[in-house]
């Protein structure tokens, strides 16, 4: 069986941004530090980013694990909860990557000097500094690492290839890195968060679609298993909770072959779209992309720290 490639799209998307945000604060730190001449304390950086993608890859293993649990338990209501399990890391994932994707574009313009006071104060504790330090790397880069496992889990039940689209991303994005902090090349990285901000909200209002499609599939497992409330879903009916369908382009643009997969791993695209999945797409985008919309007109300075020699 061929791997479906396209379901690595979206993690290396995801993975490139978040990645490249992580960078930045590992990058600016290192400045911090060879100004301060505490070379030292490097090794600490790169133990700190190693403890958090390792941290991140483990509770992503976690997560998918549970769902496959759920999947071939024998429990009566198993298939319920493993689509409500669903429902749940999707809404996570959604609040997660919109909040972030605003906060960072808003407060963009003051990363370097948040970073640099914050390693400063560091510094400042003497003995406790190196931990300090360890603990600034880790939670930046645990943030951007839990993100992205929490949507690969959310998006994806595709074995391996949307991992591999990850380390794809993380793999363009310590490049990236290099070419700021290492060789000092001017990359306008305002445009680059703007352009994948936007390639972002896409890819997030796809989950809004899905989670409540795993919702309405909750909703048919239990009408299925319990006699009482078999009427509410009806028999036969592929919808339970979202309303009338919409469009059915099955036969025009199906969402397994080409380019409908692309379309449905990237944008969250269905080939049978209902009301309230209609409904929840343009909310998201009324108030989470109005947001992020809003906050792009606001001035960023958004440049990393100077190579020092």
């Amino acid at each position: 069986m061929s791997m479906n490639w396209s379901a690595a799209l979206p993690t290396f998307f995801i993975t490139l941004r978040e990645g490249v945000e992580a960078a930045l604060v590992v990058g600016i730190v290192f400045a911090c530090l060879q100004q301060a001449e505490q070379q030292r304390l490097h090794r600490w950086v790169y133990l700190g980013v190693l403890s958090a993608t390792l941290a991140s890859f483990v509770v992503g293993l976690l997560l998918h694990l549970g769902i496959q649990g759920l999947q071939t338990s024998d429990l009566l209501y198993a298939p319920v909860f493993k689509q409500l399990f669903e429902v749940g890391l999707g809404v996570i994932a959604i609040a997660m990557l919109s909040w972030m994707l605003i906060w960072m574009t808003q407060q963009a313009r003051f990363l370097k000097a948040e970073i640099t006071g914050s390693v400063k104060s560091a510094l400042d504790q003497d003995n406790r500094a190196t931990w300090a330090i360890f603990s600034l790397i880790f939670i930046a880069v645990f943030r951007e690492g839990l993100e992205t496992a929490l949507f690969i889990v959310a998006k994806f039940q595709e074995g391996w290839t949307p991992v591999l689209g990850a380390i794809g991303g993380l793999s363009t994005a310590v490049v990236i890195g290099m070419l700021l902090f290492k060789w000092s090349i001017r990359i306008n990285l305002s445009k680059f968060f703007q352009v994948m901000g936007v390639m972002l909200l896409l890819i997030v209002s796809g989950l809004v679609i899905s989670a409540l499609r795993h919702l309405d599939a909750a909703a048919i497992a239990f009408s299925q298993i319990n006699s009482s409330v078999a009427d509410i879903c009806g028999q036969g009916k592929t919808s339970c909770l979202l309303g009338p369908q919409i469009w059915d382009l099955s036969g025009i643009l199906p969402d397994r072959q080409f380019p409908g997969i692309l379309l449905k791993t990237l944008f969250g695209y269905t080939q049978k779209l209902y009301l309230l999945q209609a409904v929840g797409y343009l909310l998201f985008w009324a108030i989470v992309g109005s947001l992020y919309f809003r906050s792009l007109s606001q001035p960023t300075q958004l440049k990393p720290a100077t190579k020092l020699n």
